[in-house]
């Protein structure tokens, strides 16, 4: 149970935090993988999108340490977030030739540990009486 929470709660950080840098700078952090923001609504979408759905999702893993009950519930919808992200990464990098891409690269190998490590608290959590 202690090590969920401490997982929830750094996930719920770096959610957070990356999620208010989008909110808040979209175009230094769209540039970090290339991404140029030419238009106004290319940087509003980044800042709902990048932005608000990390911070609802970080602000839900608060809740659930807050709540016993959202405690697997959360840990399921990271082990399926970051599945779906890193496979649609995956198929990306395969699409376009990006195995050179060491920016995606990085973030799919985060995206795979982070998912693996979910799904290994919540098998642990499952075992316990």
């Amino acid at each position: 149970m202690l090590l969920a929470r401490i997982y929830l709660s750094v996930q719920a950080l770096l959610l957070v935090g990356f999620g208010l840098a989008y909110l808040v700078r979209p175009q230094e952090m769209a540039n970090l993988s290339g991404m140029l923001l030419m238009e106004p609504a290319a940087i509003t979408d980044v800042r709902g999108y990048y932005g608000g759905l990390q911070i609802g999702v970080g602000v839900f893993l608060v809740l659930a340490l807050l709540r016993q009950a959202l405690l697997r519930p959360a840990l399921t919808l990271l082990v399926l977030l970051y599945c779906a992200i890193a496979l649609g990464r995956a198929a990306g990098l395969w699409l376009d030739g990006g195995l050179q891409q060491t920016f995606n690269l990085y973030v799919m190998l985060f995206e795979i540990v982070s998912s693996g490590l979910a799904f290994a608290i919540l098998r642990g959590l499952d075992r316990q009486p």
